[in-house]
């Protein structure tokens, strides 16, 4: 059993190095696609520094994937210490992800109101599901701290009344 718990601690190690790589390349063609448009006289600055934000904003939320993974999974194991660890950590991994659609969804709203506004159904439905998890997220956390707060009360005596 202790060879496949660091099998898997080595497997998720390995898999958010690999996630940060690819991150980090994101970012790096982002930034080449930027370089190009300022060298090249045909392309457009703007078009390109948009993709290039939204690059980013997916390379964050992919670095931030791996940095979860190597710390929850790799360094940590699967165990964690109380409910209220659980709750901050899975609350952290999706904030991450609420910002990373949210952003995205900002970016391709200035993208698609370029164009055509027949576009906007795909940014606007961006929009809306990012709010709908951040509220879900909200939901979560007002549950489980109320949970967390009964379970870490004492029950109440009642022979003491």
């Amino acid at each position: 059993m202790r060879a496949f718990d660091l099998f898997t601690r080595a497997a998720f190690g390995l898999a958010s190095l690999i996630l940060m790589l690819l991150a980090c390349g994101l970012i790096v063609y982002a930034v080449d696609g930027v370089w190009k448009s300022y060298n090249a006289a045909d392309l457009d600055v703007g078009s390109s520094l948009l993709e290039a934000v939204g690059f980013t904003v997916i390379a964050i939320a992919v670095f931030d994937v791996g940095k979860y993974l190597l710390e929850e999974e790799a360094i940590r194991g699967r165990e964690m210490r109380s409910a209220g660890e659980a709750r901050r950590s899975l609350t952290k991994f999706i904030s991450t992800i609420v910002i990373a659609v949210l952003l995205e969804a900002v970016v391709t709203v200035f993208q698609a109101g370029k164009e055509a506004m027949p576009l906007m159904l795909y940014p606007t439905l961006l929009l809306f599901v990012g709010v709908l998890l951040l509220v879900g997220l909200g939901v979560y956390q007002r549950l489980s701290v109320s949970v967390e707060s009964e379970v870490s009360d004492p029950p109440e005596d009642d022979d003491a009344r």
